[in-house]
């Protein structure tokens, strides 16, 4: 099974977001990437488990967005 996590750098609370229309209810943050990825590892699978769905192995997809407004 392939999920498709979306990470957004939210520069107001100074964290990475991530959500995916392939986990329901997955909403979850921290201040890097490498350590959202690291919790999304574990939590992925619980939270599917949870949810009735079962599927393995999973392949885990992170597309990760941040914009930065700079002046010249």
């Amino acid at each position: 099974m392939e999920l498709l996590i979306k990470m957004t750098w939210d520069p107001e609370a100074l964290v990475w977001v991530a959500e995916s229309d392939d986990v329901p209810g997955l909403v979850m943050e921290s201040g890097s990437c490498d350590a959202l990825i690291e919790k999304l590892r574990f939590a992925i699978p619980e939270m599917l488990q949870l949810n009735g769905t079962s599927c393995s192995p999973l392949r885990l997809n992170f597309v990760s967005y941040r914009h930065e407004q700079v002046a010249i």
